[in-house]
């Protein structure tokens, strides 16, 4: 068993970073995420075709009002036909359009990476309805990250640069224990950060769903971070 042990300890090594807390901002919706071809094309399927000269502003308010002559259910499954028709199966996409007018499935649907597109057509229903769809929230987390190795992190490394400064009942730590503290892989951090941008491989920035994240989870602005590698 030693000699076992002594083997693994030799296969991992441990990168320490130097983690600063800067920010974490609650939002309800990216404004970068709908494309003006997007609405252009979402309008088209709500009935509305000619719409290609407005700007995004007019657009969006045009595809509310062209939502409004759809049921709610209704709208909601062409909007996730149109975002997620290669992702899901009609009869998913009709279940979860019922669904999604009771309970908030941008986080409680088994299949991580969905997420966020599922939070971003949630949203679009939600303030196109008046609150007839649950409100849900993403965050965005800055800051920064050294380490003796400037390389950039991958959206694995940087949540388990987290794992120190998170409270024990965060979500990622209670549902990832593993992953978060060890080698293991981790092909749910793929889902669970939306977006991991960098300018300079030490200032981040991070987008997250609330559910995963919030200001509550996190103990302490600056500490030492590690992530298990294998060597």
């Amino acid at each position: 068993m030693q000699i076992i042990l002594h083997f693994f300890n030799e296969k991992m090594k441990k990168m320490k970073y130097q983690v600063t807390i800067k920010n974490i901002q609650t939002i309800e919706e990216l404004s970068t995420y709908w494309s003006t071809e997007d609405y252009v094309n979402l309008l088209a399927l709500y009935g509305f075709p000619d719409a290609k000269s407005r700007n995004n502003k007019e657009l969006r308010a045009l595809l509310s009002m062209a939502l409004s002559d759809y049921e709610p259910n209704e709208a909601a499954a062409i909007l996730l036909t149109y975002k997620l028709s290669e992702e899901l199966t009609e009869g998913q996409i009709e279940q979860i359009s019922n669904d999604m007018l009771l309970d908030k499935i941008c986080e409680e649907y088994p299949v991580i990476k969905l997420h966020a597109p599922l939070f971003h057509c949630n949203q679009l229903l939600h303030h196109a309805y008046n609150g007839k769809f649950p409100n849900a929230k993403a965050v965005i987390l800055k800051c920064k990250i050294t380490a003796e190795e400037n390389n950039i992190l991958t959206k694995e490394q940087f949540l388990k640069t987290l794992n120190n400064g998170l409270t024990e009942g965060n979500l990622i730590k209670r549902l990832f224990e593993e992953p978060m503290t060890t080698a293991a892989e981790f092909p749910d951090a793929d889902g669970i950060v939306w977006e991991l941008n960098t300018s300079d491989n030490e200032n981040y920035e991070m987008i997250t769903s609330e559910y995963w994240l919030d200001r509550s989870d996190l103990i302490a602005s600056e500490y030492e971070g590690e992530v298990m590698e294998e060597a």
